[in-house]
């Protein structure tokens, strides 16, 4: 009897909390998970690399100024070296510059997107951890009026000793059960709070949402690229372009000189002089630069195939947990009805003397289960739909 106490106080203290908790929506925690949580700005800051990247790639060598003097004649001399890129190298690499920039742009769409996801379906977890809670302290209610029923139903003579130990160890059970409940809760809104960037020391929020069907009918089959699939391409074809401004550097950095040359008393003023600068690949052939880029387009490529497979799992899993959920929780929804009218019927039964308590604990735990089964399968219906939205959002080019 203290344990059930004991354990009733402890779902009354977690009330009072709850009561000092901020009640948020879905909506407002989708938000705050995408500007506050580390996932999207990790995905924000891999954008600011490509565009620094591509500016990087856009900028010209500056020209240099040598100034020499020599014994012979004329004895000053004051070339100008102007680079000039004459094997396209420059242009390849300004491509595989935008190419990375363009695959970082969909990384962040689709980073903020799964951020906005993580957010949805841990919020959903809370929800059906909220409603686990709800749905075991009912249950404990239940059990300790079922125990009460016992203990007066013995002292009219009507029920046996052993109508109340079983009684009472079942109110004890479901007691057990709705603290264990509470504190799935608790873990779920620190893993929510996690989510949303908020401070995992004490428990700041609540959902206030309702847990629904999700009323979204795509099929999940994208018949477009997918986002992820879409920046591993841009990214293999900057890999691609890599090599090839690499391969074109090994006559790099070709210059053009011009400059003048005075000193000489025989010759009154400046004369011009003009040249080129070509280098001689014969030490180097750039091989270790070709080498290094060759292997990071075997791994895009690799990269890429991965991210096809990926993608057509997750499509798939999800397609088919969704159809399988939506299922179950059309099954459910008879089979709650009917359980709870069987428990109820039982329990009537029992105050009349008709039936034994074991059939009515009987009838109550086939109608908890199958509602903690239609909660969960709800949420599991609600989580493949929103996993399928994810993958159903199409590259856009800013």
């Amino acid at each position: 009897m203290r344990s059930i106490l004991r354990r009733a106080a402890l779902l009354l203290l977690h009330a009072a909390v709850a009561r000092s908790q901020q009640p948020i929506t879905r909506q407002q925690a989708v938000e705050s998970a995408v500007a506050r949580g580390a996932r999207a700005a990790v995905a924000r800051a891999d954008t600011l690399v490509g565009a620094a990247q591509l500016r990087s790639a856009r900028q010209f060598e500056n020209p240099s100024l040598s100034a020499t003097y020599t014994k012979s004649l004329p004895r000053y001399h004051e070339i100008v070296n102007l680079p000039f890129d004459i094997t396209g190298a420059r242009s390849a690499r300004i491509q595989s510059a935008q190419a990375t920039r363009l695959a970082s742009q969909y990384r962040f769409q689709f980073e903020r997107a799964a951020a906005a996801l993580d957010a949805d379906t841990t919020y959903t977890r809370a929800l059906a951890a909220l409603e686990h809670v709800r749905l075991a302290r009912r249950n404990a209610r239940d059990a300790d009026s079922l125990r009460r029923m016992a203990i007066v139903r013995r002292d009219a003579g009507d029920a046996s000793e052993l109508d109340v130990l079983l009684a009472t160890v079942n109110a004890g059970q479901a007691a057990n059960l709705a603290a264990v409940d509470s504190l799935t809760f608790v873990s779920t809104l620190f893993d929510l709070q996690a989510v949303m960037g908020l401070d995992t020391n004490a428990i700041a929020i609540t959902p206030s949402d309702s847990l629904v069907m999700p009323t979204d009918t795509r099929t999940g089959v994208a018949t477009f690229v997918t986002l992820p699939v879409a920046a591993a391409e841009q990214s293999l074809t900057a890999a691609e372009l890599s090599v090839r401004a690499q391969r074109r550097s090994i006559f790099a950095p070709f210059s053009i000189q011009a400059g003048v040359e005075h000193g000489d008393p025989s010759e009154r003023g400046i004369l011009p002089t003009f040249g080129v600068s070509i280098p001689l690949p014969i030490l180097s052939r750039n091989r270790g630069a070709i080498a290094q880029a060759e292997a990071e387009r075997e791994r895009a490529r690799a990269e890429l195939a991965l991210a096809r497979f990926v993608t057509q799992t997750v499509i798939g899993r999800a397609l088919r947990s969704r159809n399988l959920a939506l299922e179950r929780v059309q099954r459910d929804r008879l089979l709650v009805e009917s359980a709870s009218r069987v428990a109820s019927m039982s329990l009537t039964a029992y105050r009349e003397g008709a039936q034994g308590l074991p059939a009515v604990l009987e009838a109550q735990r086939n109608a908890r289960e199958i509602l903690t089964q239609y909660v969960d399968d709800v949420a599991e219906a609600w989580i493949a739909t929103a996993t399928l939205r994810l993958y159903d959002l199409r590259p856009v080019t800013r």
